[in-house]
């Protein structure tokens, strides 16, 4: 049961790595040895990363304002999603992780604390955090911190996504230069997704929202939609959901449980690629998707087949970019991360177009990539 999985003072805990048994061991580990290192670390501050856990401490930060699919639930409450995130980069990346959870909702001071916190971590991921203040907060600490800032509801969706669709055009002849692309929702996850696909040539995206068809003349945007509202539906277009998925090649769903019908996915294009991510319950079940046409289905969830999620992208992320001693996560990285991710699918089908999250090839392929690529764009101290 859940609950007895977690009883137990959660999922994480603060380890030491070195041994402290003999006198030597503590002259060593603290004074006087220790202020050999300080002084290393004074003479070149980018000593730290050799010689604390810097170089291997990821910051998780939320203030529990937009967690899972229940929404704004606290600082204490978003404790155990926090720790679930920090064990799977521990697991998955190799990585070190701890949760920041703070009692702040504004995004201000949000960012004041993380910059405050920040010269223990090597890396800060954000999480959970209410759209659209999230993208403030991440715009804001990208321009103040030295290190990587990444928002995973963003960032790490967005290149699973871009991965599965890379295998799923070929099966279906299609392109992303002009596949119709519509996605559903336009928070955190859905804009991050249309802006890599933009990265790797989309030019034919619509993007839906509760209100309907995201255009330029919508008056309840706000500054970041009104921002993608201009830069996709290339016609300007207006209507509903319904009215966008027809004549679509995509669709993908980053937004609520069962709001598309098996009449809107007929309505699609044939050969019509369906990736209904909402979870723990997606936009449309995988067997009515496929009732009703669709070709290609994947979802969120990992009891079907094509999972999509975030969990392929970013433990090899943080190791790729903790490897190099990262300044950022630029966009070629995050293009080349998808990309590394697609290939290892040696022969792609329409139930099989992304590698297991699980798979222990994943995140060393994409943590390679990203530091090859960190290097070759300047985005790494150690080149």
């Amino acid at each position: 049961m859940p609950l007895d999985y977690h009883r137990n003072n959660g999922k994480i805990k603060v380890e030491g790595t070195v041994p402290l048994e003999t006198e030597e061991d503590l002259s060593k580990a603290y004074t006087p040895g220790v202020a050999e290192v300080v002084t290393k670390i004074q003479e070149d501050p980018d000593n730290v990363y050799g010689y604390t856990a810097k170089g291997d401490m990821v910051g998780v930060v939320t203030d529990g304002t937009s967690v899972l699919g229940m929404g704004d639930v606290g600082p204490e409450a978003s404790i155990p999603v926090m720790e679930g995130k920090c064990l799977l980069i521990e697991k998955l990346g190799g990585v070190s992780a701890f949760p920041l959870v703070l009692d702040e909702t504004d995004a201000d001071a949000i960012v004041d604390t993380v910059a405050r916190l920040h010269s223990m971590f090597g890396f800060i991921m954000l999480e959970d955090i209410a759209s659209p203040k999230c993208f403030h907060i991440e715009e804001a600490l990208k321009n103040r911190l030295k290190i990587p800032v990444f928002h995973d509801d963003q960032h790490g969706a967005a290149i699973a996504v871009l991965a599965a669709l890379r295998n799923a055009f070929p099966l279906v002849d299609k392109d992303i230069e002009t596949a119709r692309i519509v996605i559903i929702g336009a928070g955190a996850a859905g804009i991050g997704t249309a802006k890599l696909l933009q990265a790797a040539g989309a030019d034919n995206i619509v993007m839906v929202d509760q209100q309907g068809i995201i255009h330029a003349g919508m008056d309840e945007l706000n500054d970041t939609q009104r921002k993608i509202a201009e830069q996709t539906n290339p016609d300007q277009v207006e209507g509903t959901l319904q009215e966008a998925l027809e004549d679509a090649d995509v669709m993908i769903g980053l937004s609520a449980p069962d709001i598309v019908s098996k009449e809107m996915v007929r309505s699609m294009n044939d050969d019509a690629i369906v990736f209904p991510l909402a979870n723990p319950e997606p936009e449309i079940m995988p067997e009515d998707a496929k009732d009703a046409g669709a070709y290609i289905v994947g979802t969120g969830r990992s009891d079907f087949q094509n999972q999509i999620n975030n969990s392929i992208a970013f433990p090899g992320i943080v190791r790729g970019c903790l490897k190099c001693y990262a300044a950022e996560v630029n966009t070629e990285m995050m293009l080349a991360a998808a990309d590394a991710i697609a290939d290892l699918v040696d022969e792609p089908a329409p139930d099989n177009i992304i590698p297991s999250s699980l798979d222990p090839e994943v995140v060393d392929i994409v943590a390679q990539t990203v530091t090859e690529t960190g290097q070759d764009t300047g985005a790494c101290r150690i080149m």
